[in-house]
């Protein structure tokens, strides 16, 4: 059964669709679903065009609706990928900061159409999560330092002497 709920961003500059397709280019299982489009003709809104796109990102829903400049992306509204490996997440981080896109820090990007993105290996949640607390501390700190996760360099820091 299709999922009724889905998370809704507002985009601004027309790109909308552009941008979920490009998404669902980077994330397996991912899927263009309807988009409409039209005349608003709401008189509030000033009238003008807008679309509404739906799209799957790995059989999570989302929603895109691209309807002008009223309200703006903020980073309160973000997509968490948790990858498999390092090379999974490396693959979407430059692909996700490339062409505009911002790095920021603990794996936390912007892409070139100003959604707020955390890209991390799974590893990483299990070291920051670790039951022992000196494991668990050891990888935060160490993430902390990080802009993109280097989960390599995490894992040295917990191995290291104390």
């Amino acid at each position: 059964m299709p999922s009724s709920i889905r998370t809704c961003l507002w985009f601004q500059d027309g790109r909308g669709r552009e941008a979920a397709e490009f998404y669902c280019s980077l994330i397996p299982g991912s899927h263009m679903g309807r988009v409409f489009s039209g005349d608003n003709g709401a008189s509030d809104m000033g009238g003008g065009n807008f679309a509404v796109i739906d799209f799957s990102l790995g059989g999570t829903p989302y929603q895109i609706l691209d309807a002008g400049p009223y309200f703006a992306l903020t980073e309160a509204v973000s997509i968490s990928v948790e990858t498999d490996d390092q090379a999974e997440s490396d693959r979407l981080w430059y692909a996700l900061t490339a062409n505009g896109g911002q790095e920021s820090r603990c794996g936390w990007l912007k892409d070139r159409y100003g959604v707020s993105w955390q890209v991390f290996p799974r590893r990483l949640i299990e070291l920051t999560t670790s039951s022992d607390k000196t494991v668990a501390a050891r990888a935060m700190a160490a993430m902390m330092k990080q802009t993109k996760i280097d989960i390599a360099a995490i894992e040295a820091a917990v191995r290291a002497p104390a």
